[in-house]
């Protein structure tokens, strides 16, 4: 079984699975698969699981209910409101006025089926509306009893400073990586000072640090990363250079480099819970066995100092949203 850590006040497992994938933004993924693989989370001892409204305008929620439903006392349920969507599922803009929230808390409620949210996030920080009474209105669900604890996504250093000043923040979930470390420039430091712990979305990079992604490779129509300057086939070629390193370290410790990317994360600090996301089994199994791979000091070491010569290229977002990343 994984071992568990702790988000603020709650338990979860150390790894969790981020469920976007299953219905949203890599492509058409099997459904039948997708089910399978969250019933083998559960069994291998997985506790959170994420989604968000973004992810299809509810349609993950709807795809996640039955599970949700079926085992809503033995999980820790995050999910995230803060964007508005087109009719296409396309990310227009961001909305965090206090007179939204109630609303996304219900329809949330609605769509899984459940009574409670665990984990209640602001996905990104609306820059027109101060974070102070987003979080307000988020803290109004917590007395309310709809929603145990809150969360902040991509947020800057002094908002999670802000927030936690309002109501305890759990939960600081931004992208962190061997590939994207912009989290370590202040936020990091801002979730410690406040007892929120850190969630890592994209803790393979997309797929990238896995080592399956070339600069051949060609994603199906429907999969964002074709429009990520990050996965051009220029960067993806120039940004080899960082998973060779994976690999070579990888092969030494007879694992898969994303193995040695998931145990890099956990070897950071003890309140660090990656959400590496699959809809395959397999993916999985493989990802969990990262729990169990102990990272020496000099080895991390050898890690950072290879890392260090490396320049990561290309923005992880397009232009439209990259705009809502760091303000």
């Amino acid at each position: 079984m994984i071992p568990t850590r702790t988000l603020g006040d709650l338990r979860v497992s150390a790894l969790g699975l981020g469920c976007m994938g299953m219905s949203h933004a890599y492509g058409t993924a099997d459904p039948d698969e997708a089910r399978a693989t969250l019933e083998a989370a559960l069994a291998a001892g997985v506790t959170l699981y994420d989604t968000a409204d973004m992810y299809g305008n509810g349609a993950n929620k709807e795809f996640l209910a039955p599970f949700v439903q079926a085992h809503c006392d033995e999980i820790v349920l995050a999910t995230k409101f803060g964007f508005v969507n087109d009719e296409n599922a396309k990310p227009v803009g961001l909305d965090g006025r206090p007179e939204r929230v109630a609303g996304c808390v219900d329809g949330s409620l609605r769509r899984l089926g459940v009574d409670v949210i665990d984990l209640y996030y602001l996905h990104r920080v609306d820059p027109q509306v101060p974070v102070e009474e987003t979080v307000g209105a988020m803290a109004e669900q917590v007395a309310a009893g709809k929603v145990r604890a809150l969360g902040l996504s991509e947020a800057t250093a002094e908002d999670i400073r802000k927030a936690a000043a309002v109501h305890p923040i759990a939960a600081l979930q931004s992208e962190y990586s061997i590939f994207t470390r912009d989290v370590e420039d202040g936020p990091l430091q801002a979730a410690r000072e406040v007892g929120a712990g850190l969630v890592p979305f994209s803790p393979l990079g997309k797929g990238f640090l896995t080592g399956a992604i070339t600069e051949d490779t060609t994603f199906d129509s429907g999969d964002f990363r074709n429009l990520v300057p990050r996965f051009s086939a220029e960067a993806r070629r120039a940004n080899q250079a960082l998973v060779s390193v994976l690999g070579q370290i990888a092969q030494r410790k007879g694992v898969t480099p994303a193995q040695i990317a998931l145990a890099w994360l956990l070897a950071q600090q003890p309140w660090i819970v990656p959400i590496p996301g699959t809809t395959k089994r397999h993916r999985l199994q493989e990802n969990l066995a990262a729990a169990s791979v102990v990272l020496a000091a000099d080895e991390l070491g050898a890690i950072e100092r290879a890392l260090s010569a490396i320049d990561v290229i290309g923005d992880r977002y397009p232009a439209h949203l990259q705009k809502n990343v760091g303000r």
